[in-house]
């Protein structure tokens, strides 16, 4: 079944929980990873936006791969970035409008967001329930 993550700001308050789940589940040698989410401040104290991947019709990041590391997951939908391809050029960081393809440069690796196979870890520990990941079509009323 096809889902979608939707991220609401209103509801973020910014105390970084989605940071930190990413950051352990992509945990790399026993060290956390570079989180692929992180919350943005809106300009305003109690504002901030949820900022990760938005598994882009047309991404710019694999349309930017010089050797094809980044395709889209036909199961989850999201565009996964293989790691034993990836050559670090960088490309798809720049690529990004968004910048939601990062560098980590402890652990050297081009990271972005993989909705962590189909089950965003982050959606689970959002204590404001700021990001959900859902089927599509949930919580819509059934016509009769």
């Amino acid at each position: 079944m096809e889902s979608r993550f939707i991220v609401t700001p209103i509801l973020c308050t910014g105390c970084r929980t989605c940071e930190l789940a990413c950051s352990f589940t992509h945990a790399v040698n026993g060290k956390p990873s570079m989180s692929r989410i992180y919350p943005q401040s809106g300009g305003f104290p109690e504002l901030y936006v949820p900022v990760t991947c938005l598994q882009c019709e047309d991404p710019a990041c694999a349309n930017s791969c010089l050797v094809n590391a980044i395709t889209r997951n036909p199961e989850t939908g999201a565009m996964d970035l293989d790691a034993n391809i990836c050559v670090r050029c960088m490309a798809c960081v720049a690529a990004c409008p968004f910048g939601c393809s990062l560098f980590d440069q402890q652990n050297k690796l081009v990271v972005k967001c993989d909705l962590c196979k189909g089950d965003p870890v982050c959606a689970h520990f959002c204590p404001t329930k700021a990001l959900v990941y859902e089927p599509i079509g949930a919580g819509k009323a059934k016509s009769a």
